[in-house]
Parts: structure tokens; sequence; C-alpha cells
């Protein structure tokens, strides 16, 4: 099995790419999801959450208010570290599980679907096979962001501009998916990378070694039981 991952910049279609590969029969495991998952009251994440922000930022059903928790980390480096440090054991923990079970299964490759992926470090790298940066050009960008979460241009821009600029993320893709256009535009490029993942090999030598330490190991029961 390999990993493909997929990043972007805020409000590239990340997210709609994803839901095509998945209608496509991938395996698609989708670290925005595992984020909400984890924060589900008296989690661990939760906990950690609540015990250093405080309840303040609890809506009534006991869940955590996301905007406002986001207001609070948006314009605070210090505070955002907190909340990774809260969050990201817990969303690691579960990523690794699900390609695990992924592996197990039999799968040819999974999609990682990780906003962050070149902000969260060379381990992450490592894991993944491909990397798809899903783009679109900078004043489509800015109008999806402000309708979707109802953003002035000024807030808009500023959180744009607070992550990896796009144009650096593209410059270490293997591919670009451009979305700036038509969703049939979009589809067409996600079949292209589909048929190419599929008709891939990469998978195979991590199946080789996987196959050979399970020989070995049988060897050794044998030789062992038979004595």
């Amino acid at each position: 099995m390999f990993i493909v991952g997929i990043t972007g910049g805020v409000a590239t279609g990340k997210s709609s790419v994803s839901r095509v590969f998945k209608d496509l029969g991938c395996q698609v495991v989708d670290a925005d999801e595992i984020a909400r998952e984890v924060v589900e009251p008296h989690k661990a994440a939760w906990k950690a959450i609540v015990s250093n922000f405080g309840k303040e930022i609890l809506l009534p059903s006991g869940e955590i208010d996301r905007e406002k928790l986001g207001k609070i980390v948006f314009e605070d480096g210090a505070k955002r570290r907190m909340l990774n440090k809260c969050t990201h054991p817990s969303i690691y923990k579960s990523i690794c599980w699900k390609l695990f079970k992924s592996f197990i299964t039999g799968e040819r490759f999974v999609i990682l679907d990780l906003p962050l992926l070149y902000e969260s470090g060379r381990a992450v790298l490592f894991l993944v096979k491909y990397v798809i940066v899903v783009y679109s050009d900078p004043s489509t960008q800015l109008r999806r962001l402000m309708e979707r979460n109802n953003f002035n241009k000024h807030d808009a821009e500023k959180r744009i501009n607070s992550q990896m600029p796009l144009e650096e993320k593209c410059k270490r893709a293997s591919f670009i998916i451009d979305n700036s256009s038509s969703k049939e535009r979009t589809v067409e490029q996600v079949k292209r990378l589909h048929d190419k993942f599929s008709q891939s090999y990469a998978h195979l030598p991590l199946r080789i070694s996987l196959f050979l330490v399970i020989v070995s190991l049988s060897w050794f029961l044998y030789a062992w039981l038979g004595q």
C-alpha cells in the first residue's frame, strides 16, 4: 500500500477532490473529520482543551464552540500551539490506526486528506508517496472563503495569508489539481490521477517486505517447535 497526500490552501476545494476519490471507490482518511471526532465531549483531546482554555469555550451541549476557540487561537501563536498540543496526539493516533486497517484489508493506495501536510513535518511526509496540491487562483480562493465563512475581504485575506503560500506548496507537489473552474474539469483531473495510481506498482515493495517477514517468522517458529 502507498499513501497519497492531499493538501492545498483554505477554500481551494480539498474536500471536494477527496469526495471525488471516495466516489471512485478509494479509501479516504480525512484529518479534518478526525479532528472533529477527537474533540467530542469527554474524550482525551476535549479534556485537554477544556483544561487549558476553560469551560467558557463550551456550548450548552458540552461541545466545543469551534468558532469561539478559533478566534482565540487565530490571533495568538502560543495559544494555537497549545491547541495543537492538545489535539495532535489523538489526531495522529487515529490517522495511523486508519492507515493500518487499510493496509491489513489490502488497499492498493489510500488518500490522506491533511490540510497542514507540509506544516506537519518530515515524519508525516516520509509516509507519503505522492502529494496532490489542490489549487485555485487567488481571486477564486478569496471569493469562496468569503462566501463559505461569511468573512469580509480583510478577514478572508488575513486567514489566507496566515498559511504557507499556495505557490510554495505547488512547487513541492507531485501533482497539482486546478480547482479554479468547473466541477467537471476537476473531476476529469481526479479521474486521470485515479487511473495512474490504480495502475501503479508502488504498493508492492511494502507487500513483499511484509511477506518476507511472515515467511521468516513462520520458518523460525517451525524450526523452534520442531526441536
